[in-house]
Parts: structure tokens; C-alpha cells; sequence
């Protein structure tokens, strides 16, 4: 009868209402106090370190340096673009394979841009030689790039033949309207290299002894010229040191979204001067663009 009695009283829905409110105040109580002490006690959030981005075409121009970052993830958007998250010296570092070509580097590129909000990138691998003074495993720092696959040709009628030395640049980024409404747009657009960068690739150049480093010019295009007299003639009017089939995308898309850009490529072949094919180049200049990235690293943490 007597637990009755008690099961009654707590039924009570006058009763049962104070007392909810009464174990309310209480936990809300020590709730306020735990976060006081808890916001007193915790040290301000270290900032979120934006990472630098190292791109490469192809496996052999990624993966390399992608061993020697630490604490890795692999993430992957769509069925070619992979990112290996990871850091160089406790600072983030992500090495994105971006496939071949210019479409493919552009794409990457932005969805790095997107998704991970790059300090920096730079875009790295091999290329071939314009420039009969470079040799294989020569390194050419990208103080410009520039599109040498995007041009205009002249009129000609059915029966008038193809005179490619007379095309003219096309710079799609000139107008919104029709190349022929900009007298801009039949010039070359050449992107600068970003001179922190750059400092930082000159800075370690006594690193790399398989060759040596030059600034220049890096031309790219979805082509692959084997042609000696059209290589010289993209070296007397474009001024390139090299060719690669993916930097100056990468550069259009980095200006795009405003983040400091530079390429850096090696000579893994050069026609003009018979230069033979060598594998070796790509993994040698990942070598050194390792270097080039530590020292970035130092003077993004002394700035």
C-alpha cells in the first residue's frame, strides 16, 4: 500500500512539472560552470595552415614525391584525379595526380582550388627541349608560361594549301566576345611566375647536381611536337626553353582564382640537340622540387 502511495504522489503532473524544471536548472547549472572552466582553461585554436599543392601528370611525375610526405591520405574526385594529403615538416602538403593534358590539369586544379584552398601550387614533371642550349636533366623554372596550342590560322580558300608558320596566337582570355572584335586577342599570353616561388626554387638550386637550372620560358599545348623546325619555330616566336602539355592551364586557372603559381620542368628529352629520352628526369626533378617546397615552407612560417 505504502508504494502505492509514492507511485500516486509522483504522478502528480503538477509535481512531476516543478520537478523537472528544478533538475533542469540544476544540470544547466553545472553545465555553465563546466563551460566556464573548460573556456578558461583551453588555449586559443592553432589557424588551419593552408596547404601547398605539387602537381604532376603522370604516375612516374607524382608518385615519387608523394612517398615522402608523411601521415598520408589518398582522396579521389571523379576517376582520374587523385590527391595525396599529407605534410612535408609538420607543414601540409598535398600531391595532386592530375592526368595528362590540358583539360585534365585545369579540372584538377579547380577542384584542388575548391576543395582544399591551396597556400600555393606548383605544377612539376618533364618536358621536352626547345632550347638547343638545355640539356636532359636540365631544370627550367617557369618565369613565364604561355598557350602554344591555342592560335588562329589565316583565310584560306579550298585548294590554298596550310601555311602553319603564319597562325596567330589566340589568348581566349582577352574578350568575352569574338577573337576578331580584340586586337589583344592575337597576342600570346604569357603567365608570370609568382616571385616568392621563384625565390624559393633559387634559393636551393645548389641542391640539384644532375644538371643545371635556368629561368625561362615554359610552353604547353594538347600537342606533341616532334618536328625540329617547327620546335625552333616556337622557340624564335614564343621564346620557349621547353614544351609539357600542362602548365599554362594550370596557370590560367591558379590567376583564375588568385593563388600564387609556379612550374618547374626538366628536360627528359631534347630534339634539338639529340638529346634521348630519360625516365630518370622525372623522378630527379621531384627530388628537387622537394628541396624547393622546405623552403617555401621556411618562409611562409617566417612571414
Amino acid at each position: 500500500m505504502k508504494k502505492m502511495q509514492m507511485k500516486t504522489k509522483f504522478s502528480n503532473p503538477v509535481l512531476l512539472t516543478i520537478m523537472a524544471v528544478i533538475l533542469l536548472a540544476v544540470l544547466a547549472g553545472c553545465s555553465s560552470a563546466g563551460e566556464a572552466e573548460a573556456t578558461e582553461d583551453k588555449e586559443p585554436a592553432e589557424e588551419t595552415k593552408r596547404p601547398i599543392l605539387i602537381q604532376g601528370p603522370m604516375p612516374i611525375e607524382a608518385e615519387t614525391f608523394a612517398e615522402r610526405l608523411e601521415n598520408v591520405t589518398i582522396e579521389e574526385s571523379g576517376s582520374t584525379y587523385e590527391f595525396y594529403i599529407g605534410t612535408v615538416d609538420g607543414y601540409p602538403v598535398i600531391v595532386s595526380k592530375t592526368g595528362k593534358g590540358m583539360e585534365n590539369a585545369a579540372a584538377s586544379t579547380a577542384i584542388a582550388i575548391e576543395k582544399y584552398n591551396p597556400v600555393a601550387i606548383i605544377n612539376q614533371g618533364t618536358s621536352g627541349g626547345h632550347d638547343p642550349e638545355l640539356n636532359v636533366f636540365d631544370i627550367v623554372l617557369g618565369e613565364r608560361t604561355v598557350n602554344i596550342g591555342s592560335m588562329k590560322t589565316g583565310d584560306r580558300a579550298a585548294g590554298e594549301g596550310i601555311e602553319a608558320t603564319e597562325w596567330k596566337p589566340m589568348d581566349v582570355m582577352a574578350s568575352e566576345g569574338s577573337a576578331g572584335e580584340d586586337p589583344n586577342a592575337e597576342k600570346a599570353r604569357y603567365y608570370e611566375g609568382d616571385a616568392d616561388l621563384l625565390a624559393a626554387a633559387k634559393a636551393v638550386k645548389d641542391s640539384y647536381t644532375k644538371g643545371k637550372i635556368v629561368e625561362g620560358t615554359i610552353g604547353s599545348a594538347d600537342l606533341w611536337n616532334n618536328e625540329v623546325d617547327r620546335i625552333k619555330w616556337f622557340h624564335e616566336n614564343y621564346g620557349t626553353s621547353v614544351e609539357e602539355m600542362e602548365s599554362a592551364s594550370v596557370a590560367m586557372i591558379s590567376k583564375a582564382y588568385d593563388v600564387p603559381f609556379l612550374a618547374i620542368r626538366v628536360l627528359s628529352n631534347n630534339k634539338t640537340n639529340d638529346g634521348a629520352y630519360n625516365a630518370d628526369t622525372a623522378i630527379a626533378n621531384q627530388e628537387y622540387v622537394y628541396e624547393v617546397v622546405k623552403e617555401y615552407i621556411s618562409f611562409l612560417e617566417s612571414n
